[in-house]
């Protein structure tokens, strides 16, 4: 291996040794540690260090000397530019392998936690469409790759696809993502097509103006669709050109929403959203259940792998019928609804209020009737007081965001001594931290890895606890 110190420094013959956390494969070079975007571990590269820091070293493949039995041509025209499937250039057997991996390393390196039993990880059956939801961005800025940067006249700059990391106003142009049905693709580039056609302009993030800003689709099982599209300004002329395009094209979308957004951020939540046509929600199953998913709503965005991370959790549970469950960070009610069946009760508690209404109205749609819920901080609303109208819980499932849980609700967990917990995680880093917080009251008993999103790095994991 060598370097040449230049102003860009180059390494060759790189050893890629494995795959990380955050989507990028680990190298080693000089005693520093090298993470390499498009890596596969098994790869010998060359490469260029585009970033330093104090610890580790950055770098992007300029040429592949000895391609890894494990490495395969990524199927997504996008890949190199788009970042989003990071993990595409690794046969989906090596994916899980490193899921796996990481998840374990994560819990002994960061947790120092003795696992009793690790299950095999419950990959994907699909790994491509597999997404029921997808957010698209407009710009008047398309992002340009470094050869079309030097081209004189670099064509239409109007976008629609994905924001570009780490340049907030440039926008990727997508011709065929690989991650929805490819309905999705045609309402996209059947939108973006009849905005060009009609100079219907595209929004500048920097400047914020433009008219067309967002576009979401989902869709369900069940064969429904739903489209959300984001306008910077109320021009009823242009508004209606780009709607009634889509009533008129695409009868499969069951749900044709728009909303107008003048604020300097993309979120929709505190919005009125409109109904142009159609129903104002989708219906979707999960298991014997149907929940009803509204604009706002928030609900696994794979969904088969969302019913098998929940089977998963209610095996875990070991449910009898005759159980007080707390399901913390309920969201809308997902796991609750889908376990109450089994439990004598489920109490489940959400920061968001809206949240709230739709796992009630969840509840009420399944004519489940041993539900309650409530809406709040966790560590504000999980007391004494609360316990004590609620019954002390037989079993805790908590399904925090990847910030994982505040310190004091980890307390009050352990003052709790529920006989087990089920802990499900986006991040086993934090879940690791939580875990390690939690040893003098509870021991890991078992774990489960799940992968909800091939091709990328992330992984859910599914921890049983019992009291030590």
């Amino acid at each position: 291996m060598s370097a040449r110190k230049n102003k860009i420094q180059f390494i060759e013959n790189l050893e890629i040794l494995t795959a990380g956390a955050e989507g990028k494969c680990i190298a080693r070079h000089e005693e520093r540690v090298i993470f390499v975007k498009n890596a596969v571990p098994g790869d010998v590269v060359n490469v260029r260090i585009i970033g330093k820091k104090r610890r580790f070293l950055e770098a992007e493949i300029t040429e592949i000397i000895t391609p890894s039995p494990q490495r395969i041509e990524p199927f997504c025209e996008h890949f190199k530019d788009c970042g989003g499937c990071k993990w595409q250039p690794m046969t989906y057997e090596t994916q899980l392998q490193y899921k796996h991996q990481i998840v374990v390393d994560a819990l002994q390196r960061i947790g120092k936690i003795e696992v009793g039993e690790t299950l095999p990880i419950a990959g994907c059956e699909e790994n491509k469409f597999y997404r029921n939801r997808m957010d698209y961005a407009f710009s008047n800025k398309r992002w340009l790759s470094r050869e079309e940067m030097e081209l004189e006249d670099t064509g239409e700059m109007n976008a629609l696809g994905f924001h570009v990391a780490g340049r907030f106003d440039k926008v990727l142009e997508i011709d065929k993502c690989w991650l929805q049905d490819d309905l999705g693709n045609k309402i996209r580039n059947g939108v973006e097509q009849v905005a060009l056609e009609n100079d219907i302009p595209f929004f500048d993030l920097r400047e914020q103006i433009g008219l067309l800003r967002g576009l979401i689709i989902r869709c369900s099982t069940k064969g429904e669709w739903m489209v959300i599209v984001m306008f910077h300004s109320r021009d009823e002329e242009n508004v209606a050109l780009v709607m009634n395009y889509l009533k008129e094209n695409f009868p499969q979308v069951t749900s044709l929403l728009y909303v107008i957004n003048p604020k300097r951020n993309d979120t929709i939540y505190d919005l009125d959203i409109e109904t142009w046509d159609g129903k104002d929600h989708l219906l979707e199953n999960l298991g014997e259940l149907t929940f009803k998913i509204r604009p706002k709503s928030f609900f696994q965005t794979n969904t088969k792998q969302a019913e098998k991370l929940y089977s998963i959790t209610k095996e875990f549970a070991g449910l009898t019928g005759n159980e007080v469950v707390y399901d913390l960070y309920t969201g809308t009610g997902s796991i609750a609804n889908y376990i109450a069946a089994d439990a004598q009760k489920v109490v489940g508690i959400e920061y968001i209020q809206q949240a709230i209404d739709d796992a009630i109205e969840n509840s009420q749609l399944n004519n489940i009737t041993n539900t309650v819920f409530y809406a709040g901080d966790m560590k504000d609303v999980l007391n004494d007081e609360f316990i004590t109208k609620n019954g002390t819980p037989d079993i805790i499932i908590t399904d925090p965001p990847r910030a994982g849980m505040h310190a004091d609700v980890v307390e009050k967990i352990c003052e709790m001594k529920a006989p087990r917990v089920v802990y499900v995680s986006c991040n086993a880093a934090t879940q690791a931290r939580d875990l390690d917080m939690m040893r003098e009251v509870y021991k890991v008993v078992k774990i489960q890895p799940v992968d909800m999103f091939p091709h990328t790095a992330h992984v859910e994991n599914v921890a049983l606890l019992e009291l030590v």
